[in-house]
């Protein structure tokens, strides 16, 4: 028995998406403020916690809704009419759960099979938070509200004239007052008051009256009013998530909720949260030793696992004998030490005539329990290697002076190991008194916020990779599959999504909000096991392109795919460097080096991830007969050999087409926020030493660079393809013959080129003076490449302000 999904409705950010579950490994990834926690939180809060439910849970569109639905409540009570229903089917929280259950496993869903008939396959069941008597609740909801019309009908009487003046008698009730009710709303749960306002003059204060509406009613009394109630699901009606947003299946209206929650006794829960209480903490006991805070250090960890497997007192057994009357000569040993100490303290109090003849008689006992030696903050040491130094003498730190990593890792292995250890009745544990209907529950769910706290890349990698096996490391475990375990872990770590199979990765994407009013940014859930589980030549290459270049896509707000290696030196400068792009340094940006050639398979995946992209290309003018590079030119009926225009944006492969096309010709967009724009080499109207203007047809990067800077270039000392340019320059009679002689050197020597050009200076004259400047500072950013960022620039502080797509900026 596994978890094949889950689906998720209405809880904060994810108003309806499906996470499938590996076997053994689920990883989210995702940038920030995308859902991942919020799905962890969902499934702590239906599994384990159902207490700690609140209102802000709840999908912030359904906020609204709930209000509209009680003003309808209202209206129709105030005028006498049958009270509308809710529908709480489309407003409340809920977790659908799918189940894996092999045929012999029956025996454990016995009690909620879906049909007479059914004999294993997906098994599906809903928790929903909801009222737990949804009249019950709308009553004292109304009342609550008469009372606040009451309330103000009262003070509107007690405000008129004929109350100052004596001619009432008493402030009448909302039923027996002639004072026209007011309609449902917010102005009826205010009391107008006077309030002084300067001088003898009084003024008008408003003073709001609990509770104005059913959310603010809801954060009150939810936890009383509410509870998790479980449903059962029809495995026919399930249907395939629709880009990344689930369909969930509505329920029966004639089938009733589950007496109990099926899942509790199938499903045994455990988590490591994000705060882990390490490092030290802030007060001081009397001797000195540290308080523990309530977090997840090992000493702590020790003490609870001590408890629960192999407290002696706790049902002993023959091998706890010896243990025992250890302590008990210890005990006895040290209340005779008692005794002694402190005879004479005693001896003085009984000279004082108390206690009395009759009184009772002091006497000092004490209590041994071996757990008290691990209640302090040194109960857990660590030895440091000493050189020539023998065992005796080795240095020991109690366990907060060591470094924060070192502790998270012990901490967290040891949790895995205490969660593996209490699920499957470890020591103590097995002898407890069980119902007997009891068993072991056969699957294990274990989640595990954010790993990567304070831990250096290599060991995260070592975590991710190990913390599985820890959990199957018992006897009745390992491979077999009577008792399965599943892990799932959040994180915004690169190394830890790179450590782990891609198809194992579930990629949390947020989505712009819709353009209707009230509307919120959500979430969805894109298996990335869609993307990478093909195994065609497209999928093969992008996993071990992502695993050679270690990038970090499956966090980044918004990507750069550049040509080569001269743009992915100079280009990040650029950005970093101009004020046109301060926006673009405020975000994530993911820079991948990868050729046109092969950049249009990386288009898959970042369609899945709906990443903003920017593709920084080159023309690469080709002869249409001959196949051979050349120096773009006009009319000659040129080609290019770029494969990502010719396929992907704007999928066109002649090249006076490229070099006349529209801004719109180079964006794609589509209905899920997925934008990408191509950025390649544009005509430029540009001077040769002081000739008249000209255009300037550029095929790479580098030519397009000296196009914009001839002045720089014409003059600029270095080697290699600098020297190269500048000859070029100087020997060019025109553009045309400038663009043939770059033609022949272009193949060799850019990374060089960039790297010199990031230390190299010239002198230059400002204000008459001649100076000495940087040339990487001065040098103008090619107009195609600029065009771009600011493309991105402007899609990245869209989606910032969460802008729908299509919407006025």
């Amino acid at each position: 028995m596994h978890i094949k999904h889950i689906e998720i409705s209405n809880f904060r950010k994810l108003r309806a998406v499906r996470i499938d579950l590996s076997d053994e490994k689920t990883v989210f990834v995702g940038a920030n403020n995308s859902g991942k926690t919020s799905a962890m939180v969902a499934l702590r809060k239906f599994l384990v916690d159902a207490d700690d439910f609140s209102l802000n849970d709840f999908t912030l569109p359904h906020w609204q809704k709930l209000d509209e639905h009680a003003e309808a409540w209202e209206k129709a009570y105030l005028d006498d009419q049958p009270l509308p229903a809710i529908a709480w089917d489309d407003l409340m929280p809920s977790l659908d759960i799918w189940l894996h259950v092999e045929a012999t496993e029956l025996r454990y869903v016995k009690k909620f099979l879906p049909t007479i008939e059914w004999t294993g396959g997906l098994l599906g069941v809903r928790l929903r938070y909801e009222p737990k008597e949804a009249e019950a609740l709308r009553r004292d909801y109304l009342a609550c509200r008469a009372e606040v019309m009451d309330t103000l009908c009262k003070a509107q009487v007690a405000d008129s004239p004929s109350s100052a003046t004596g001619g009432a008698a008493a402030a009448p009730t909302l039923s027996e007052s002639g004072v026209e009710a007011p309609l449902a709303g917010d102005e009826i749960a205010v009391v107008v008051t006077s309030a002084p306002c300067g001088g003898d003059q009084k003024g008008n204060l408003e003073v709001p009256l609990w509770p104005q509406r059913i959310t603010q009613y809801l954060q009150r009394r939810m936890r009383g009013a509410f509870g998790i109630k479980a449903y059962l699901l029809d495995p026919d009606q399930l249907t395939d998530p629709t880009n990344g947003e689930a369909d969930p299946q509505p329920l029966n209206p004639f089938n009733p909720a589950l007496e109990s929650d099926p899942l509790r006794k199938l499903i045994r829960v455990d988590e490591i949260g994000a705060q882990r209480g390490l490092g030290f903490s802030a007060g001081r006991t009397d001797d000195e030793d540290r308080t523990q805070p309530g977090g997840r250090r090992l000493s702590s960890q020790l003490r609870t696992y001590y408890a629960n497997h192999l407290d002696p007192f706790d049902k002993p057994e023959p091998k706890d004998f010896e243990a025992l009357r250890s302590l008990e000569e210890a005990r006895l040993a040290f209340e005779k030490r008692l005794e002694t100490c402190f005879k004479a303290a005693l001896s003085e109090l009984q000279g004082l005539n108390y206690p009395g003849v009759t009184d009772p008689r002091l006497k000092l006992s004490s209590v041994i329990r071996p757990i008290d030696g691990l209640n302090h903050a040194s109960a857990v040491q660590y030895e440091v290697p000493t050189t020539g130094a023998d065992a005796s003498s080795a240095h020991c730190l109690p366990e907060e002076s060591n470094g924060l990593g070192y502790q998270n890792l012990v901490s967290m292995v040891f949790g895995l190991m205490s969660f593996r250890d209490r699920w499957m009745r470890v020591g103590k544990a097995g002898t407890a008194v069980r119902d007997e209907n009891y068993f072991i529950p056969p699957l294990h769910l274990v989640l595990v916020e954010e790993p990567e706290a304070h831990l250096h890349a290599q060991v995260q990698q070592v975590f991710i990779k190990e913390a599985y096996n820890v959990l199957r490391r018992h006897d009745r475990l390992g491979e077999t599959k009577t008792h399965r375990t599943q892990l799932v872990v959040s994180t915004h770590s690169s190394h830890i999504a790179h450590a782990c199979e891609f198809e194992c990765l579930r990629y949390f994407r947020r989505r712009p909000a819709d353009a209707a009013s009230g509307a919120v940014p959500l979430a969805s859930v894109i298996n990335l096991s869609t993307v990478f589980g093909g195994g065609d030549d497209t999928a093969r290459f992008v996993v071990r392109y992502l695993k050679a270049t270690h990038c970090d896509l499956f966090f980044a707000d918004g990507a750069i795919l550049v040509e080569g290696p001269a743009e992915r030196i100079l280009a990040p400068h650029f950005v970093q460097t101009r004020a046109a792009y301060d926006h673009l340094r405020r975000c994530y940006i993911s820079w991948l080096e990868v050729g046109g050639s092969h950049a249009h398979r990386l288009r898959p995946l970042l369609h899945a991830l709906a990443l903003p992209t920017l593709i920084v290309t080159d023309l690469d003018a080709k002869h249409p007969k001959s196949r051979v590079a050349v120096p773009p030119r006009r009319g000659a009926g040129l080609l290019s050999r770029n494969d990502t225009l010719k396929t992907w944006v704007p999928k066109e492969e002649n090249l006076d087409a490229l070099l006349d096309a529209k801004f719109d010709d180079k964006v794609h967009t589509d209905d899920s926020g997925y934008a990408v724009r191509v950025a390649y080499q544009q005509p430029r109207r540009v001077s040769l030493k002081g000739a008249a203007l000209a255009e300037a047809l550029a095929n790479t990067f580098e030519d397009a660079l000296v196009y914009e800077n001839l002045v720089i270039f014409q003059g600029l000392a270095g080697t290699g393809l600098i020297a190269k340019f500048r000859n070029a320059i100087a020997a060019a009679a025109d553009l045309p013959s400038l663009a043939a002689d770059v033609q022949g050197f272009l193949d060799k020597g850019k990374a060089e080129f960039a790297l010199n050009l990031l230390y190299a200076t010239y002198k230059k004259h400002v204000d008459g003076t001649e100076t000495t400047a940087d040339v990487i500072d001065d040098l103008v950013v090619p107009a195609y490449i600029h065009d771009g960022l600011l493309w991105l620039s402007g899609e990245l502080e869209r989606r910032e302000l969460e802008v729908p797509m299509g919407a006025a900026a």
